[in-house]
């Protein structure tokens, strides 16, 4: 699997260390709030709220650099577009990857 890391971010703030803290505050602040409405969404089976919350989870995977994740995040979303959820033990993984990662920076 692999692992996140602050690459995307450091490209974006051009070596602004205050603008770095400012969005990984902004995803330690957001991530935990977006991934419980997912889980909620889950229980409730209500694909409209999934489709709606794995859209803007994937672009938090993507500020991670998990190119893959952000795939399995992509054909995941189609999925519950199409009504299965499909890759739904994957992309619980990726949250749960994140999860840890965030809880290290």
């Amino acid at each position: 699997m692999e692992t996140p890391n602050l690459n995307y971010i450091k490209e974006l703030s051009g070596g602004d260390v205050t603008f770095e803290k400012q969005i990984i505050d902004i995803v330690k602040e957001e991530f935990p709030t977006e991934k419980e409405v997912y889980f909620n969404s889950v229980n409730a089976d209500d694909f409209e709220a999934m489709i709606e919350i794995v859209h803007k989870l994937k672009h938090k995977i993507s500020i991670f650099g998990l190119t893959k994740a952000y795939e399995v995040a992509v054909h995941y979303e189609k999925n519950l577009k199409e009504g299965t959820k499909k890759l739904k033990e994957e992309f619980e993984e990726i949250l749960k990857l994140i999860t840890s990662y965030l809880e290290t920076i």
